[in-house]
């Protein structure tokens, strides 16, 4: 079974307190996510990515400008092959050329980790479900703002089909 694996904007503005949309508790989750990135058969990680005057700072403080510091990834989050898609809007899959990417490596099934839950891990698992092939949902590698929007979320994507396992179940 060819797997591929998402790793949804796990990058400094995020994970860390000191990015400038830190997601509460997000550092935690780098060894799951170093580890899930080590063990991908196929990895996308999708990257926010922003000009300095992005329209979307008006619903979020400025955050993953491109060039700096809080746009990168962490060391410890980069591997090998891994395929690193910029997107400059909330889903990932505003860029056609995601879907093409994907039918070009024809997967079999797909997992979900990253941040923000109930945002950008919500537009991408969303889409994958209905591609019609299994989406699995990391539990310990993902982490939310709105812990109602997040729960939400997560009980509509299983109610929809899709699993949610911790990365010990993989």
């Amino acid at each position: 079974m060819k797997q591929v694996y998402f790793d949804i904007d796990t990058q400094i503005d995020f994970l860390y307190p000191a990015g400038s949309l830190y997601v509460p508790g997000a550092e935690k989750l780098v060894p799951t996510l170093a580890a899930l990135n080590r063990k991908a058969p196929v990895l996308i990680s999708t990257m926010c990515e922003h000009s300095e005057n992005d329209p979307e700072f008006a619903l979020y403080p400025a955050h993953c400008v491109a060039g700096t510091v809080g746009q990168l990834k962490p060391a410890a989050l980069m591997v090998p092959n891994q395929i690193l898609f910029a997107k400059p809007e909330l889903n990932a899959f505003a860029n056609p050329r995601l879907e093409s990417m994907l039918a070009e490596i024809g997967a079999d099934a797909y997992v979900v980790y990253g941040v923000v839950t109930e945002i950008c891990v919500q537009f991408v698992a969303e889409k994958l479900l209905t591609m019609g092939k299994p989406v699995t949902i990391v539990s310990d590698a993902i982490r939310h703002l709105d812990p109602a929007k997040a729960d939400e979320f997560l009980r509509r994507f299983q109610a929809d089909g899709g699993s949610i396992k911790a990365s010990t179940e993989l």
